[in-house]
């Protein structure tokens, strides 16, 4: 894994996981609806922010991919930020079609739990 293209000042706030990676949220830029998580190491996060589409580093293939490459459901780069530890990236996409690679729409909306829902004090 190549860090050496990633702007230094960016890399050094970076709290990467023992493997080199940090955790990549995608949400749509628009309507704030969160499409999927991912990961990233610090050339993903380059190619990321120098090409205007998603990267991200797979864990099972050991290999980078380009969100939509081979599916065609794109993700288009609208604004990328750092959480105040520098351990995630919040991607805001511009999702082409589903962010899920189950084929739906998000990952989020299949397997809904049941919590006791909090009602905050007045």
């Amino acid at each position: 894994m190549d860090a050496m293209s990633l702007d230094p000042k960016i890399a050094d706030r970076l709290k990467r996981t023992s493997d080199g990676l940090v955790a990549a949220i995608a949400q749509q830029y628009d309507t704030g609806e969160v499409l999927m998580l991912a990961w990233m190491d610090d050339e993903a996060l380059h190619r990321t922010l120098t090409t205007g589409r998603a990267t991200y580093w797979s864990r099972s293939r050991q290999e980078y991919w380009v969100k939509g490459d081979s599916s065609g459901h794109q993700q288009w780069i609208k604004e990328v930020a750092l959480d105040c530890d520098g351990d995630a990236v919040l991607l805001r996409v511009d999702q082409v079609g589903a962010a899920c690679h189950t084929g739906d729409r998000t990952c989020w909306d299949t397997d809904v739990l049941e919590p006791v829902v909090g009602e905050r004090p007045q």
